[in-house]
């Protein structure tokens, strides 16, 4: 049974940075590329960044090119975001998940979501 636990999120002003972190299990993480998504209220899921299963290549989408990274550590089964000059439209619940991802795009993978973990950006 796959199981993703996310976490790292919070409430921070608009500048502010904050690093999340996924944990996976279940699966064989080095396998798959891997991705954050996020969802803000009203709007519907949106691919945020992935990377490949090796961290050779990433994407970002458009509005969080140049403010956020992300990275993977297959020996810990986990990926990060970390999120720096935030602003009020970063807000949202974050996930991570499997993802088809190219350098110039991502999507879902699988339809298994953990919980999320939410980030709220105060301006």
């Amino acid at each position: 049974q796959v199981q993703v636990v996310e976490s790292g999120g919070g409430l921070v002003q608009a500048g502010g940075s904050l690093r999340l972190s996924c944990t996976v299990s279940g699966l064989q993480f080095d396998d798959y590329a891997m991705g954050w998504f996020r969802q803000a209220p009203g709007k519907e899921r949106e691919g945020v960044s992935c990377l490949n299963w090796s961290g050779a290549y990433q994407y970002y989408s458009a509005s969080v090119e140049g403010r956020f990274t992300i990275s993977r550590d297959n020996a810990k089964n986990t990926l990060a975001l970390q999120m720096n000059s935030l602003n009020a439209e970063d807000t949202a619940m974050y996930y991570c998940a499997p993802a088809k991802c190219t350098r110039s795009s991502m999507t879902t993978l699988v339809d298994y979501w953990g919980q999320g973990t939410q980030v709220t950006v105060s301006s």
